[in-house]
């Protein structure tokens, strides 16, 4: 029986998840390890995401982030999933992607988002204005003005960025993005690693409202899930802990430290907490590489999508490579 993976580009989210114990600095540097080891592996892309007074995630400066898994890395597209576009005004972000692209030619992407990424607190303190999200549909037709050729007359011009035409990606756990990005004619993401309840929908909609563009042909969906492979199933139902209390801690509004797993979760949750989490992650693709293969050729034929990016929060780092080495052996 062919393998339907082969056709299929694997990808990967970096939360640049902080180790219990550890600090930014040491997770800046295990998040370049793991991005040149998927550099060497073939995979197609490396986003990092957006996240801001969360402890236990060193997320927080895309851009910059961008840069040094780029400036680290040989082949691999590195790119934002996502910049939360109303978070930020679109020139700076034409201005910050720009340079990027012009630093990396051909390797940087640009995904994006209109969730505020955060906290009430946290997003009066970014000056986000709780009104920005409406304005969204109007900023992404912005941004792809100013990454775009100059035209005549032009008064606003992001230097660099003009020309770049970084690609320009909608990232979405709603129904929104997958209507805009349909409508635009963009590439669309689904954040399944934390929101799977609307993906059939979500795609479903996106597939059959896609208006052909300058920038696409045809509609492209990459879906994002949560991973956890390992030689037994055993060892990847332990090693999923480290997810599950990470989970758990985020709903608590504890502190969401990447922990070490531990042998069982019963004593750490109560029931309404345990089907949360196991809804929260109930597209995540955990066990063997057989089970994992089966799992995901499954997803694709029924979703019909078109790639696949994985967060792959593994405690331990050499671990989280390791699963990308078993991961990449299931493509073939």
């Amino acid at each position: 029986m062919p393998n339907m993976l082969q056709s299929i580009p694997f990808s990967l989210l970096e939360l640049a998840s902080i180790r219990e114990g550890r600090d930014a600095t040491d997770t800046f540097k295990e998040s370049l390890r793991y991005a040149q080891a998927a550099d060497d592996l073939g995979f197609q892309r490396f986003w990092l995401a957006e996240h801001h007074n969360t402890e236990g995630v060193a997320s927080s400066a895309t851009a910059v982030l961008v840069g040094h898994v780029a400036g680290g890395t040989k082949r691999i597209r590195v790119g934002s999933g996502g910049v939360m576009l109303p978070n930020h005004p679109p020139l700076v972000v034409a201005e910050q992607f720009g340079t990027l692209e012009s630093l990396y030619p051909g390797r940087i992407d640009l995904g994006l988002g209109r969730a505020p990424g955060t906290d009430p607190v946290t997003a009066r303190a970014l000056r986000r204005d709780d009104r920005a999200a409406d304005d969204f549909p109007h900023e992404v037709q912005l941004l792809q003005q100013l990454l775009g050729p100059l035209q005549p007359g032009q008064r606003l011009k992001a230097i660099p960025g003009a020309g770049t035409n970084v690609p320009i990606w909608l990232l979405g756990s709603s129904l929104f993005s997958a209507q805009l990005a349909a409508q635009r004619g963009l590439p669309y993401a689904f954040a399944g690693h934390f929101a799977p309840r609307l993906v059939r929908e979500a795609v479903h909609i996106y597939r059959t409202h896609f208006r052909p563009s300058a920038t696409l042909a045809e509609p492209y969906v990459m879906l994002g899930l949560p991973l956890v492979i390992a030689e037994t199933e055993e060892r990847a139902k332990l090693l999923s802990t480290s997810g599950q209390q990470r989970i758990l801690a985020l709903f608590r509004g504890e502190p969401v430290w990447l922990k070490p797993p531990v042998e069982s979760m019963a004593g750490y949750w109560s029931p309404q907490e345990e089907a949360g989490v196991k809804e929260f992650l109930s597209l995540a693709a955990v066990g063997t590489p057989e089970q994992v293969k089966a799992y995901l050729a499954g997803l694709v034929a029924e979703l019909q999508v078109n790639e696949l990016m994985f967060t792959n929060d593994l405690y331990d780092p050499d671990e989280r490579i390791r699963a990308l080495e078993l991961l990449m052996a299931v493509r073939g």
